[in-house]
């Protein structure tokens, strides 16, 4: 099993100098999110090979490897336009991970949850476009059900996944997004069974508790999605009970701390993640 840390709190730290970083918050693995320097959201990668290669240098010496890329397109559209260019951008995402030698993408669905079944429809397109560029690249892809993706819910999404039936193809569960995919995280986990090969870790709070009122946006019927990436134990997700699911159905994928609201001090809040997912992992 690998415990890898999402940097995104240190993205300002130098590319090549972010190994180095993660080594010493006691971290092996790093799930590579967009970076401005590198693959940036909805866009065209920033890096050349001979980038790829300095900092696939700089992990070695650094012991510590990439357990995935991560990269979030417009491949559901909502538009023809955006729809290409993310394959585009795709395309070069995959030649950029196979040279760092990095067999497995994650990304999200992306699309408009007001437009589900045409952004589902523009998924499929960009697939089955996308299928055998993944296929000879031997790589494996998981996606996530993001909130304002054109899927939220878990069940959904697992079905989404299960339907598309190739065997390189997984599933991400995102604990904190939990309450945006219908509150079950178990559930989903044991629906998804070995499907679920990458798990992102942080907490937050239930929208629903307090008659709705846990937290408040204006205006009153806003649909924004709102939630948060805290450290666990500072939130309301069934933590617990997602990792026993996990152990249930044999998982044996990534598990990555993915907190982002503590940049002020991030390097406590990566010790203290790195610490609480070995002792859920230890215990389920």
């Amino acid at each position: 099993m690998q415990i890898a840390l999402d940097p995104y709190m240190f993205r300002d730290v130098p590319l090549l100098q972010l190994p180095g970083v993660v080594a010493d918050l006691g971290y092996e693995w790093i799930e590579l999110s967009p970076r401005e320097d590198f693959i940036p959201f909805f866009r065209h990668p920033r890096v050349d090979l001979a980038g790829v290669r300095a900092f696939r240098k700089a992990l070695e010496a650094a012991g510590v490897g990439v357990c995935s890329t991560q990269f979030v397109q417009r491949w559901s559209g909502p538009g023809e336009d955006e729809r290409r260019q993310a394959v585009r951008n795709v395309k070069r995402i995959v030649e950029v991970s196979t040279e760092l030698g990095v067999p497995v993408l994650q990304s999200e669905f992306n699309g408009r949850p007001e437009l589900p079944e045409a952004s589902e429809a523009r998924f499929f397109d960009s697939f089955e476009e996308l299928a055998p560029v993944f296929e000879s690249a031997g790589v494996e892809l998981r996606l996530e059900p993001h909130p304002d993706d054109f899927v939220e819910d878990g069940f959904r999404a697992v079905d989404l996944v299960r339907g598309l039936d190739r065997p390189w193809l997984g599933f991400v569960y995102c604990t904190p997004h939990t309450f945006h995919q219908g509150g079950d995280g178990p559930g989903i986990v044991r629906y998804a069974g070995d499907l679920v090969r990458h798990v992102h870790v942080a907490d937050s709070f239930d929208p629903r508790g307090s008659s709705g009122l846990r937290y408040i946006v204006n205006p009153p019927g806003s649909t924004a999605r709102v939630h948060q990436h805290l450290d666990v134990g500072e939130g309301e997700v069934d933590v617990d009970g997602i990792f026993a699911a996990l152990g249930e159905v044999g998982f044996d994928g990534a598990v990555c701390s993915s907190v982002f609201a503590w940049e002020e001090r991030r390097e406590e809040s990566s010790r203290f993640m790195r610490a609480r997912i070995q002792e859920l992992v230890d215990r389920w």
